[in-house]
C-alpha cells in the first residue's frame, strides 16, 4: 500500500484514473479528508488535505511511487509505502489480477 496526501479531491481523481485504468499501477484507491499540521518554509501550516491509500502489489509499487512523484501537485509530496505481510489471499489475488499488465503476465509464465 502506498499513501500520499493531496490538496484537493479533483487532483486525486484525475491522477488516480490514470494510475488505475490506464497504467494498472494500483487496483483501487481510498481517500479521506484530513487536517494536516506541519512545518513548511519556516512556518507552521494548518491545512485541509486528502489522504489517499493506493492499493497495489509489491511488483507495481515502485512504478506507482515514481508516477505519483511525477504527477503530484506538491513540490515535495508525501509518498509512503507500507509493506503488508498479512493480507487475505483472496484480496491479494484480486490485487494481482487487476494490476497485472500483459507484459507482466508473459514474464510470470
Amino acid at each position: 500500500m502506498v499513501i500520499s496526501t493531496y490538496p484537493n479531491e479533483q487532483s486525486i481523481v484525475e491522477i488516480s484514473r490514470n494510475l488505475i485504468v490506464a497504467k494498472k499501477l494500483c487496483a483501487c484507491i481510498s481517500l479521506t479528508k484530513v487536517r494536516s499540521i506541519y512545518y513548511w518554509d519556516n512556518k507552521l501550516e494548518d491545512q485541509d488535505e486528502f489522504m489517499v491509500f493506493f492499493k497495489t502489489t509489491r511488483l507495481r509499487a515502485r512504478a506507482l511511487k515514481e508516477e505519483i512523484r511525477r504527477l503530484h501537485p506538491y513540490d515535495l509530496p508525501e509518498i509512503l509505502e507500507l509493506k503488508l505481510d498479512d493480507i487475505s489471499t483472496d484480496y491479494l489475488s484480486w490485487l494481482e489480477e487487476v494490476t497485472t499488465v500483459e507484459t507482466d503476465a508473459k514474464v510470470q509464465r
